[in-house]
């Protein structure tokens, strides 16, 4: 009814290409998700500059189950890093005008 992406043409040739390259092929690289995300997200109309709030909610699920398996596993081996802020605690906000 809206007709073809042609977006999602460039996506398919590419990932037929990625799956053919040699790099990709012998590390086992397959595009992920997010790989095709964004077009989803376009043609349910959101506006790219949500793109990235978008790609980061489900994924906050999964960085805090990290930090609560971390918090709760004292033997816990692997994890990353300790994180410390060292920013300004309080900015005053710039319209993205006067940016």
């Amino acid at each position: 009814m809206t007709g073809r992406n042609p977006l999602l043409d460039i996506a398919l040739e590419l990932e037929k290409i990625a799956l053919q390259e040699e790099y990709f092929v012998k590390r086992n690289l397959y595009p992920n998700v997010d790989f095709y995300s964004g077009l989803i997200y376009q043609a349910m109309g959101f506006p790219v500059e949500m793109f990235p709030v978008l790609f980061a909610i489900p994924r906050s699920v999964g960085w805090l189950t990290q930090w609560e398996e971390l918090l709760q596993d004292p033997e816990q081996r692997i994890a990353r890093p300790r994180q410390v802020f060292i920013g300004s605690e309080q900015r005053e906000f710039v319209p993205i005008e006067s940016r």
